[in-house]
């Protein structure tokens, strides 16, 4: 029998750019996308047959997909940094955490699988001032992330560990991302560079990494498929393209103004765009641009036989001839307006009261 790949996160863009890739590998029999919607751009084309499994994972019957299709890789992408396009925070660390837990359960139980990947992020290692230069991926964070999608990763991660030590027998790849980007990325960090003005924090000039979405899907098909014949996947990686960034160059190259504001200032401003659900400006987040944060990909180069196509400047220029002119385009203003709108009888209540 080939490879029998499940997909979680097939619902989103990068889910769904990894379901079509990995249909057209030779040894691919059948790709499983699950998710509680299906794709975005409607099912994946490609040689492996495909099913969509409308399935929320943090419901037992993932254990019964396994098992009905003798999945032998899982890829586990259903791992969210954004509360856009869901209900709340609570549902999307809820599928985070405990979707994850139910996951590797059902995987624990099922002999057939083989190999397991995980989308986690570099955000594990935190944002805080005394941060070494560089993080490699035995270092641990100066100050552990105390909430957020970032706590959410390190108990995502805490949990892959232990169900790695249950079942040596399945090779399990842990991806550290950087902050992903491109043109039709659907992250935090694309949308916030998608505003016509900057917001950053008054003093700094934080250090950033990128990841071209291109190589982010290329590195999960390696993971997922064994990049060199006689050596393994298994382990922990960052993933990120070569270089390093400043958030005042970002902003030149994308042709952005910036307005430095007090950190109080900018927090409040983060707060309104996720009231309003413009933008997802996580504390997180907030921290990342306030002080950076810069991984070694030694190990990514190293163990995959694979550099990124794209550096960190390379991706942003990607990004930027995506978007064309700084102005955002008119239907993304009256998308915002809308939802503004939205908001505004709530607080005039509010105030009245």
């Amino acid at each position: 029998m080939g490879n029998v790949v499940l997909v979680t996160g097939v619902g989103r863009h990068l889910g769904s750019r990894f379901a079509r890739v990995i249909r057209d590998q030779p040894g691919v029999d059948h790709v499983v996308g699950v998710d509680v919607q299906p794709s975005p751009e409607g099912e994946p084309e490609g040689l492996a047959p495909y099913t969509f499994v409308g399935a929320d994972i943090r419901r037992p019957v993932v254990a019964r997909v396994i098992a009905e299709h003798g999945v032998t890789t899982v890829v586990h992408l259903n791992v969210s940094t954004t509360t856009l396009g869901s209900t709340s925070r609570g549902v999307v660390k809820e599928t985070n955490v405990i979707g994850t837990m139910q996951l590797l359960a059902a995987v624990q139980k099922a002999p057939s699988v083989k190999r397991l990947v995980v989308k986690s992020t570099t955000s594990v290692y935190g944002s805080a001032p005394r941060d070494p230069a560089v993080f490699h991926e035995l270092m641990q964070p100066k100050v552990l992330p105390s909430g957020g999608f970032a706590k959410d990763a390190v108990e995502v991660e805490g949990y892959v560990r232990g169900f790695g030590r249950r079942r040596p027998d399945v090779a399990v790849s842990v991806l550290r991302f950087a902050n992903i980007i491109g043109p039709d990325a659907d992250t935090p960090l694309s949308e916030y560079f998608g505003l016509p003005v900057l917001p950053t924090v008054l003093g700094f000039d934080p250090r950033l990494q990128f990841i071209h979405e291109d190589d982010a899907v290329e590195v999960l098909r390696l993971a997922a498929t064994e990049p060199r014949r006689g050596t393994t996947t298994s382990g922990t990686f960052n993933v990120a393209g070569e270089g390093v960034m400043v958030l005042s160059q970002v902003a030149r190259r994308l042709g952005k103004p910036t307005v430095p504001m007090l950190l109080q200032a900018v927090s409040w401003v983060a707060g309104l765009a996720r009231q309003t659900r413009l933008l997802d400006f996580s504390p997180e987040q907030l921290r990342l641009l306030t002080h950076g944060r810069v991984v070694d990909t030694t190990m990514l180069r190293e163990t995959f036989g694979y550099t990124p196509a794209y550096t960190t400047e390379q991706a942003l220029a990607d990004l930027a001839k995506a978007q064309g002119t700084g102005l955002l385009a008119p239907e993304r203003i009256a998308d915002w307006t809308d939802r503004a709108a939205e908001l505004l009888p709530s607080t005039s209540t509010r105030s009245e009261g």
